[in-house]
């Protein structure tokens, strides 16, 4: 389950007071499983390896977000913004990535075995060493410069 205090911080909506408590916390676990953070503006946020299994962070703003090593496991993030969010090693195992902009996002050496990609912008995207099938690419939209 979700620490109430860490997704209450989150949800103020101010990346900047979320970092300064990372950096004012660094032995906190992240611990937000669970947690409703729908259209939650989290961009630039420092999210890397929060366990965020099962979290709804649909409709999103994480655009320029760490989110290296998170754990996103079965997390719903449809319509999320992650451009150039840095996702690499990130666990996004049946997650619902239907409808998310992901243009210039890292995913190098993610795990999206089972991610829902429908939709999904991945123009630009670094996919280097990613657990991704073709199928999912398929369903995804991808520059040309991918294929």
């Amino acid at each position: 389950m979700a620490n109430q205090q860490q997704l209450d911080l989150l949800k103020q909506g101010l990346p900047e007071t979320w970092n300064r408590w990372r950096e004012n916390h660094p032995e906190s676990a992240l611990e937000l499983s669970k947690g409703d953070l729908r259209g939650a503006q989290l961009g630039s946020a420092d999210l890397a390896h929060a366990d965020l299994s099962g979290a709804d962070l649909s409709e999103a703003d994480l655009n320029n977000a760490n989110l290296s090593k998170a754990r996103l496991v079965g997390a719903d993030l449809s319509g999320t913004n992650l451009a150039a969010a840095d996702l690499s090693a990130a666990d996004l195992r049946e997650a619902n990535l239907s409808e998310a902009f992901l243009a210039n996002a890292n995913l190098a050496g993610a795990n999206l075995s089972g991610a829902i990609v429908d939709e999904a912008q991945l123009s630009w995207a670094t996919l280097e060493g990613a657990l991704i099938t073709p199928q999912q690419l398929s369903q995804a939209k991808v520059g040309q410069d991918l294929l």
